[in-house]
């Protein structure tokens, strides 16, 4: 019995050890995670989704089986809070990427001040619709699919207990917030281009009628044309921004010169 129980109590230190060292990097990625990292979400719920990830995780991660020293734990608490901050902040930046298209979008289209400080952010409206919409697709597509996969390749990318190289990390750090808002621009570009459009013709117009009050005929014009610009093109901006998300899942340290 006594061995049985010591044996016991070492499998359980073993299984905690394991899911502990699991958890540092977890919880630091589920975090930032779109629609369960959101502010609006308590921290006990995060802490929850955290643990279930852990459990779907730890199988798959092989941990060093060492004990749990003063040394070895300063390390690991460091390498992956580290490890789980590059990923989850190279995740985080697609939701940069549509805030980034959603405000320029609006300020091109009149729209910058409906509802601009109505939610947590102070964002114009038509970003924060992008934002839900997006979060609401990642999730129908299977996010949590998508990140526990990512979690567990990232343990083959940054082992356990290592740091990447700095130039590395500056390297790619630079590549994704350029990517970030090439993305953004991209997403934004047809309300660009309707911008320029109208305030074109809204010049014309105003040469050719001097007297003729633009502005009031004009701002209504430009505000419907936005509306039914996002509504033409909402499907294909999510579809172009989860397409993005998946590239970066499946290889989320791929730098292109």
């Amino acid at each position: 019995m006594t061995e049985d129980l010591a044996t016991l109590l070492n499998l359980t230190n073993a299984t905690l050890w394991h899911g502990f060292v699991v958890f540092l990097r977890v919880a630091t990625v589920v975090s930032m995670l779109p629609g369960f990292g959101e502010q609006s979400v308590p921290a006990r719920i995060k802490l929850g989704l955290a643990l279930a990830f852990v459990m779907v995780i730890a199988p798959a991660v092989p941990v060093p089986v060492q004990g749990p020293s003063f040394d070895t734990l300063t390390w690991l608490v460091l390498t992956e809070i580290v490890a789980g901050l590059l990923l989850g902040l190279g995740i985080r930046l697609f939701i940069l990427a549509l805030q980034t298209a959603g405000s320029i979008a609006a300020q091109s289209t009149s729209l910058s001040q409906i509802l601009g400080g109505a939610v947590a952010d102070p964002l114009p409206a038509l970003g924060y619709t992008l934002i839900v919409a997006a979060i609401a697709l990642s999730m129908m597509a299977g996010l949590h699919v998508k990140a526990a996969s990512l979690m567990i390749l990232s343990y083959d990318m940054i082992p356990i207990g290592q740091l990447p190289s700095g130039s590395v990390v500056a390297e790619w750090g630079v590549f994704q917030i350029r990517r970030a808002f090439e993305l953004a621009f991209t997403l934004a570009a047809p309300f660009v281009i309707v911008s320029v459009l109208y305030n074109l013709a809204l010049g014309a117009i105003n040469k050719a009628m001097p007297q003729l009050m633009v502005a009031f005929v004009g701002a209504p014009v430009i505000t419907f044309a936005g509306m039914f610009l996002l509504f033409l093109g909402a499907p294909v901006i999510l579809t172009a921004w989860l397409t993005a998300l998946d590239g970066f899942m499946a290889n989320p340290f791929k730098v292109v010169p």
